[in-house]
């Protein structure tokens, strides 16, 4: 698709509409150093930006199949972290691909090692605003399941309007996952929770809600720590219409 003006435009909005981080660098230790010098170019996308740094350009277009050298069901979890998720996932279900966004770069980093250490080969990460990558870069009904587990819940209330989940994002998780579809989310702030559900229920493509804790998902160091906080965990699971 040639860029014109028009679609310009509808990227600088949706940039400024949807960005819901805080960009963090960090730099990397030795360990991680040497996992992005070996395999960074295994496993990182290089995916082309549009101003920002985690901007994706609206032309490129994703090619699962040659990103991955062969054709599978697509699971893509924004916000992978270090990679606890994506990586017992993918251990435990070759057959698959998975796509991770994450814009924490020694995340990242981390995320290499593991699967590194574990021979894993059917993960791929990108360091891209994941709005952005639903909107343009995924083709539509091209996901399998979709994970959102333990976005920021900007707990400040002048900060609400930065959250992930809204109806905007719900449109946009629509739009990749195939009809039958899965979208996985977990949060361990109850308000972020509540939200979450009004998100999913006011949907016109999802049916769903409040679930039981999804299996698949391993305890992560990042929940363990919601956990010793005397926070609850708070699962949702919806399907695509």
């Amino acid at each position: 698709m040639p860029e014109t003006a028009e679609n310009r435009r509808d990227h600088a909005v949706l940039r400024r509409e949807l960005v819901s981080f805080t960009r963090r660098g960090g730099r990397l230790n030795d360990r991680q150093q040497t996992a992005w010098n070996d395999v960074g170019d295994a496993y990182v996308l290089p995916v082309p930006t549009s101003g920002r740094s985690t901007s994706v350009d609206p032309n490129y277009k994703f090619d699962a199949e040659a990103a991955f050298g062969r054709r599978a069901p697509l699971i893509v979890e924004i916000g992978c972290g270090r990679g606890e998720v994506i990586a017992h996932a993918a251990e435990a279900r070759p057959e698959v691909n998975f796509l991770g966004f994450e814009v924490y770069v020694p995340g990242v980093a981390q995320t290499l090692i593991a699967l590194r250490n574990r021979d894993i080969t059917t993960v791929r990460l990108a360091v891209v605003d994941a709005a952005e990558a639903l909107a343009t870069m995924l083709p539509a009904a091209s996901v399998e399941e979709l994970w959102v587990n333990f976005p920021d819940p900007w707990h400040k209330k002048k900060h609400n309007k930065r959250r992930l989940v809204t109806p905007e994002f719900a449109a946009l998780a629509a739009r990749v996952l195939r009809p039958g579809g899965t979208w996985r989310l977990s949060t361990d702030w109850a308000e972020y929770a509540d939200q979450m559900d009004d998100v999913v229920s006011g949907s016109p493509d999802f049916d769903g809600g409040r679930s039981e804790r999804w299996s698949g998902r391993p305890v992560t160091r990042f929940e363990a720590k919601g956990i010793a906080a005397g926070r609850a965990i708070h699962d949702l699971t919806a399907v695509r219409r």
